[in-house]
């Protein structure tokens, strides 16, 4: 009886101690920031949700953006039991365990059960042979998150089960409006008195780089730093509660496409400070510089090709060069190349050339070599050596690119 009564005070406590972050976490799908192609009147996600359980879902995006807090409010919307687990860590065993209370809650009371797997991309076959036919059958709803590209990363059974669901980075409008509402509420800060300038939200929202737990981190931080009450919050406040930002990316996530997407597009439009911007960013993250070199090589053929021939050779010396000499002087290298590339004259005849002729190929592996490309002792017309047989003509693939661009 004695621990009843001072169990309120015990909650209260702990409540206490949790960081802002997770204080903050939306009750409601209503309450959820920065995600309106999935939320928003006509959002994807909100249009499942209308016309009843949406099936086996993979949310992926940046850390911070929301994906657990999703699955959590999925659940209760459909008023469904809720496990959660991480992919790493979770045996075949406990996912056994998982889907016999599935079924007998479903048997018992037709309540549904939401397994929520974060990490799934590390999911193992074993553990994926243990759970699809449950869900196949709709024992359990599976909802997958992952910071990195499902079409790469996670297991092609899961995403072909499954709809995958991109979460976006919150933009600053997301960002000044959760900030607003931890000052205000109850359960946040509760400093309804205490006001951000525009510029110390700009801050917050720059260095964040569209993570919500980021952003109230860094808010928690700065308004318990003040030294005496304030009614404003000046971005001199933020600052020094922040310290360095690192740069976001992820050498196996998404920021790794978008980056080196980023780098060979401002290549093929011959951008040369573009360019080398997303090298240095590639480069300052850590990348490893030879997959950059191949991407280079790759750039060499497939964009520039017979309007500078040379560049090819410019890029297998890069190559080279990188491999030999290493890092940090393999930058010098590097930027070289992507100087050439970027200025070359553009052209993606060669590319297009053997992409088409690879796709006749698929569709016509029968076709047989005609008799005047056969070697003479196979010919079925000797007498006649010098014919051309035109009865299966090859189509033309190559043709030079007389508006190959210039820089």
């Amino acid at each position: 009886m004695s621990e009843d009564l001072w169990q309120e005070g015990r909650d209260e406590n702990l409540r206490t101690a949790e960081p802002l972050a997770h204080r903050m976490r939306p009750r409601r799908l209503e309450d959820v920031e920065g995600q309106p192609h999935l939320l928003g009147p006509d959002g994807v996600l909100r249009r499942m949700l209308d016309a009843g359980m949406p099936g086996s879902l993979i949310l992926h995006g940046p850390p911070g953006t929301g994906k657990t807090t999703l699955a959590r409010l999925l659940a209760d919307t459909i008023h469904a039991h809720v496990e959660m687990e991480n992919a790493a860590q979770v045996g075949v065993p406990r996912i056994r365990e998982i889907l016999t209370a599935a079924r007998r809650r479903l048997g018992d009371d037709r309540t549904r059960t939401v397994l929520f797997l974060d990490e799934i991309h590390r999911f193992n076959k074993n553990q994926q042979d243990a759970l699809l036919g449950d869900v196949e059958r709709g024992v359990v709803t599976l909802v997958g998150a992952t910071t990195e590209n499902p079409w790469y990363a996670v297991n092609s059974a899961l995403t072909s089960r499954s709809t995958v669901l991109e979460l976006q980075p919150l933009d600053r409008d997301a960002i000044e409006a959760l900030l607003r509402r931890a000052l205000s509420e109850p359960c946040g800060l509760d400093a309804p008195g205490l006001v951000p300038t525009e510029e110390a939200m700009e801050t917050i929202a720059r260095a964040c780089g569209g993570d919500a737990r980021r952003a109230l981190s860094m808010l928690e931080v700065a308004v318990r730093g003040l030294e005496e009450p304030r009614t404003r919050l000046e971005a001199s406040d933020v600052s020094k509660c922040i310290g360095s930002t690192s740069v976001v990316f992820d050498r196996s996530g998404d920021a790794h496409y978008d980056t080196i997407s980023a780098f060979i597009k401002s290549m093929r439009r011959s951008d040369v400070d573009g360019a080398l911007f997303w090298l240095s960013r590639m480069l300052h993250a850590g990348e490893d510089p030879r997959f950059i070199a191949r991407r280079i090589a790759i750039f060499a053929s497939e964009d520039v090709g017979q309007a500078d021939p040379t560049a090819l050779g410019v890029a297998a010396a890069a190559w080279d060069v990188v491999e030999r000499v290493g890092m940090p002087e393999g930058q010098l290298t590097l930027a070289q190349a992507t100087i050439h590339m970027a200025r070359a004259p553009k052209s993606r005849a060669t590319a297009e050339a053997i992409w088409n002729a690879m796709a006749d190929v698929e569709n016509h592996l029968d076709r047989p070599v005609p008799d005047d490309l056969r070697p003479r002792a196979s010919r079925t017309d000797r007498s006649d050596v010098d014919r051309i047989d035109e009865s299966m003509p090859v189509p033309v693939y190559y043709r030079d690119d007389d508006s190959a661009s210039e820089s």
